[in-house]
């Protein structure tokens, strides 16, 4: 195999350098923040039983149809490299007795895979962090996961670019009354659908709503709206959410086409989305799913949760915010390389970040301590280990100045503001 053809697999790709450090910005300040909410950390497998996915997001659609990455393993069983982290939470939930431990906060980060043309904001491999709120149903929890969402996005200085959606899509009651009526509505249309939403009218019709082919806007413009199919329950836990929202100042915008196919999903559905990302706009996500662990075999427990697009968001990142400045430690003549390289582990051992060149004369020394950023360079020639001392210098004004050994570590936490 040529050099040239070591590629990574099509819609995947390395992280390097800046890119990463936005991923990882990205990660600290989602878990600092929603551990505050009182969140736990929780990773699940990167591969899951078949069922687990086609169990929870349906037959019908198009991740399970169309996008998941789904082969049997040598002792036969059908796995599924996870295409979402919502069902292998839940699952996780069972498998390990946690539905006795009530109400549950957990919060998840880690790649998801999905066969998908990629494009700008849209990869077969992508990044996702998720949080999910197990055991209540109060509906001012759906208020704090989407303030806690918000708070996230407006951390990461996005908020400004971003819309937040929401919608109801009430209880079973009003769904089954919602679906009938999509289904007498569709029926007479159905020639003039697309295939995928042909399919969807006879075994999940609200997931027509969801269609991005052209031939199906005109009709879905004229769809019933769910608002009619309301009973008094839903419309009251929805006004709820609203008050919710309205009291912590949240602004947001009603979209009645918002939905979520599946049976397990109820009431709030929300979405934060942006413009500066074309087609893929969807940076956070999520809603009410109430019987999602039913579904899986658990007791009946409230849901709600989100995933948000580490990607997505990177994409609207300038840059992550810089990291501490290195101090860079410079042995004058081999001679010194040793003591230096021992001042160099010591101090790492302290807390301070140190860079060290193992070669070349000062001069490469100190172009490579430019090069790696430093904020200053300690300079240990024989002079300065006889005196127990270092010179050191300001690379950003040219100061200098001798420092013992012993007040080393404190001279560079207060002046360089290391650690």
């Amino acid at each position: 195999m040529s050099e040239k053809n070591i590629q990574p697999v099509r819609g995947t790709h390395d992280l390097l350098g800046e890119e990463y450090r936005k991923h990882q910005w990205i990660q600290d300040v989602s878990y600092s923040i929603a551990e505050k909410y009182g969140y736990e950390p929780i990773a699940t497998p990167l591969v899951e039983p078949t069922a687990i996915f086609k169990r929870t997001i349906g037959e019908t659609s198009d991740i399970v149809g169309k996008e998941m990455y789904t082969f049997d393993d040598r002792g036969g069983d059908s796995i599924t490299i996870r295409p979402e982290g919502t069902a292998g939470v839940a699952r996780a939930v069972i498998s390990n007795g946690l539905t006795q431990s009530m109400p549950l906060k957990l919060m998840y980060r880690g790649p998801m895979m999905r066969y998908e043309r990629p494009q700008k904001g849209r990869t077969r491999q992508f990044h996702q962090i998720g949080v999910e709120c197990l055991g209540i149903s109060d509906p001012l929890v759906d208020v704090e996961t989407m303030a806690l969402g918000a708070q996230i996005l407006e951390q990461l200085g996005v908020l400004n670019r971003a819309i937040l959606e929401i919608n109801t899509i009430g209880d079973m009651a009003s769904r089954h009354a919602y679906r009938q009526a999509l289904v007498d509505y569709f029926t007479p249309l159905s020639g003039q659908l697309s295939e995928d939403s042909q399919m969807r009218l006879s075994k999940n019709p609200l997931r027509i709503l969801d269609s991005k082919h052209p031939q199906d806007q005109a009709f879905i413009a004229k769809a019933p709206r769910f608002d009619h199919y309301l009973n008094d329950l839903s419309q009251d836990i929805f006004g709820q959410v609203c008050q919710g929202l309205d009291t912590l100042g949240i602004s947001y915008k009603r979209n009645p086409l918002l939905v979520r196919g599946l049976d397990y999903y109820c009431h709030t559905a929300f979405e934060f989305t942006t413009t500066d990302l074309g087609s893929q706009g969807a940076l956070l996500a999520g809603g009410r799913y109430d019987g999602l662990i039913g579904q899986l075999g658990g007791p009946e427990t409230p849901g709600v949760g989100w995933a948000m697009g580490i990607d997505r968001i990177a994409l609207m990142l300038a840059q992550a915010p810089l990291s501490s400045r290195p101090i860079a430690v410079v042995a004058i003549g081999d001679e010194t390389k040793e003591a230096a390289f021992q001042l160099t582990m010591g101090l790492r051992k302290e807390g301070i970040k140190v860079e060290f060149s193992y070669s070349g004369n000062v001069g490469k020394r100190m172009k490579r301590a430019d090069k790696a950023n430093a904020c200053a360079a300690i300079m240990l020639g024989a002079d300065e280990i006889a005196a127990q001392q270092a010179t050191v210098r300001n690379l950003d004004t040219g100061e200098q100045n001798m420092i013992a050994f012993t007040a080393l570590k404190d001279y560079l936490v207060g002046t360089f503001k290391q650690r």
